[in-house]
C-alpha cells in the first residue's frame, strides 16, 4: 500500500500568506495538530500547533515564522510502513505526500493511516488469533505457515512485537478460521509456546470494538 493511495480527502494546505489564526481554525476543523505550507505546488514545510502558539500575533502570516519541524514528508511511491515510521519518529498527526519534484500532492492523517493499517491486518475479516512467544533465532515464518496450512487454515496477517531488552518475540497470527483447536494442538506438538489465543467470534468483535473506540478517541 503506497503513500499516494493513503492521501486523505479534504485537507487543505496553508499558503505563506495565511495567518496563524486561520491555521488554528483549520487544525480544529480537520482535527489535526499539523498542516502543510505550500507555495503554488511546492511543499515548503509543516507547521505545528506549537509553532503557532509561539507567535506574538496570531494574525501574522505563517510564512513570516521559522518552523520547528525539519520539513518531514513522504514520496508518493513510499510504502505504508515508511509513512508510519516517519509519523512516529516526528510524533505527527499528519504527513505531506510529494512527488519526485517535491510538488505537494496531499496529506495523510493519522486516522487515515490507522484505518488503512487495520485493513492490512485484516481486522474486519472473521477468524482467530494466536500469539506465539519464541526466541528471535527460532522464528521461521515458513515453518509457522506450514503448521497452519497443514490444518487447512491460512494466515491472513502477521504482526511481530519485539522488546529491545530481550531476544524474545511475540508473533501474532490472524487466521481465517475461528475454530483453531487443531492448529493449537499442532503448535503444542512442535513445542511452540502459545502466549494467547482468541478463537471465539466474540473475541474478534471485542477487538473491533476496541479499534472503533480508538478511532472515536482520535475524532474527539
Amino acid at each position: 500500500m503506497l503513500a499516494k493511495h493513503l492521501i486523505t480527502d479534504g485537507i487543505l494546505p496553508l499558503k505563506t500568506s495565511d495567518t496563524g489564526r486561520t491555521a488554528l481554525s483549520w487544525m480544529e476543523d480537520f482535527r489535526v495538530m499539523h498542516l502543510p505550507i505550500v507555495n503554488s505546488e511546492g511543499f515548503l514545510g509543516l507547521i505545528s500547533e506549537f509553532d503557532i502558539y509561539s507567535f506574538n500575533d496570531f494574525d501574522e502570516a505563517v510564512g513570516n515564522h521559522h518552523l520547528s519541524l525539519s520539513k518531514p514528508y513522504v514520496f508518493d511511491f513510499q510504502h505504508l510502513y515508511d509513512v508510519m515510521s516517519l509519523m512516529q519518529q516526528n510524533q505527527l498527526t499528519l504527513i505531506p505526500v510529494v512527488d519526485s519534484h517535491e510538488n505537494y500532492l496531499g496529506s495523510i492523517t493519522l486516522q487515515s493511516l490507522l484505518d488503512n493499517f487495520a485493513l492490512s491486518l485484516s481486522v474486519n475479516d472473521p477468524g482467530g488469533i494466536i500469539v506465539l512467544e519464541m526466541s528471535a533465532v527460532d522464528y521461521s515464518l515458513s515453518e509457522i505457515s506450514r503448521i497452519v496450512e497443514s490444518n487447512d487454515a491460512k494466515i491472513l496477517s502477521v504482526f511481530i512485537s519485539t522488546d529491545p531488552d530481550s531476544t524474545q518475540l511475540d508473533v501474532t497470527l490472524k487466521l481465517n478460521r475461528i475454530d483453531m483447536a487443531s492448529v493449537i494442538q499442532t503448535f503444542n506438538r512442535f513445542d511452540y509456546t502459545i502466549k494467547a489465543a482468541f478463537n471465539e467470534q466474540s473475541d474478534n468483535n471485542d477487538l473491533r470494538e476496541r479499534y472503533d473506540s480508538l478511532m472515536n478517541y482520535l475524532n474527539i
